[in-house]
């Protein structure tokens, strides 16, 4: 199932997008159901609309956003960094996600801001604390893109991600959740204006999703919603205003957002 968040004539709702996988937004329908995504049980409504003519919010309420760095050995490599012996964890605030055709506005504090384009997975309907591998595959909602958006220069200047990685609009998500699918080998792909940036699989990665969920696990509860972002490919590099980012990952869908000053 594809659970969308979006904005429609009468407010906003959860819905589930109905369509072939792959097919142009004219072709889909998202079908409106009441509560939350991860309640034991959800009811739909009988209400659907296009989805070109509702607009997509970030599909998720994530207390913390959880990421990984140098978790492929090309982008450590490209840094001049090596890959670390176990997982390298870092935060963005929740204040940071946005969702598709968002805008990823430009801090007037850094002049090189970069696009890392990461597959996104989603915490399940209970806490997941101090799990095996096992329990971390059963804790998991769900999958989606992600842009784990960078100020380089600042990443650099303070020695720490922080300020880095957590300003306002730094973390899109979407289009939407994607549940039931295998993720293991998925190719992950970034565009910059139409142009291939970076292009990768998961199967590449240092650590695999169920190595990340059972680690961070064992460093701090991972919530309902809450969400990993799993290290990005080779391949980054800097955004300016004007561009248009498109991360589009196998079986999950696309991401796009444009890019902006900060007003």
């Amino acid at each position: 199932m594809r659970i969308a968040r979006f904005v429609h004539p009468g407010g906003v709702s959860f819905g589930a997008v109905e369509g072939e996988a792959g097919a142009p937004p004219d072709a889909l329908t998202v079908a409106e159901f009441t509560g939350l995504p991860m309640d034991d049980e959800v009811r739909f409504t009988g209400q659907r609309w296009a989805l070109a003519d509702v607009r997509l919010l970030a599909p998720i309420f994530a207390s913390k956003v959880v990421c990984v760095g140098r978790n492929y050995v090309e982008h450590a490599a490209e840094h001049g960094a090596e890959v670390p012996a176990e997982p390298l964890i870092f935060l963005k605030p929740s204040t940071s996600v946005i969702g598709p055709d968002a805008v990823i506005r430009l801090p007037p504090q850094s002049r090189q801001v970069e696009h890392e384009a990461e597959l996104a997975v989603v915490i399940g309907p209970r806490p997941v604390r101090r799990v095996d591998r096992a329990g971390a595959s059963a804790g998991i909602f769900g999958y989606a893109c992600a842009n784990d958006v960078t100020a380089r220069d600042l990443q650099r200047k303070d020695g720490q991600w922080t300020r880095a990685k957590g300003f306002d609009s730094f973390c899109p998500i979407g289009p939407w959740i994607t549940t039931g699918v295998d993720v293991s080998d998925v190719e992950v792909r970034c565009e910059v204006n139409e142009e291939v940036r970076q292009l990768g699989r998961t199967k590449d990665m240092v650590f695999d999703v169920p190595t990340l969920v059972s680690y961070v696990s064992h460093v701090m509860t991972l919530l309902p919603g809450d969400v990993i972002l799993t290290g990005t490919p080779a391949g980054v590099g800097p955004i300016v205003a004007g561009d248009t980012v498109t991360v589009s990952i196998e079986r999950l869908g696309v991401l796009e957002n444009r890019v902006a000053t900060l007003d």
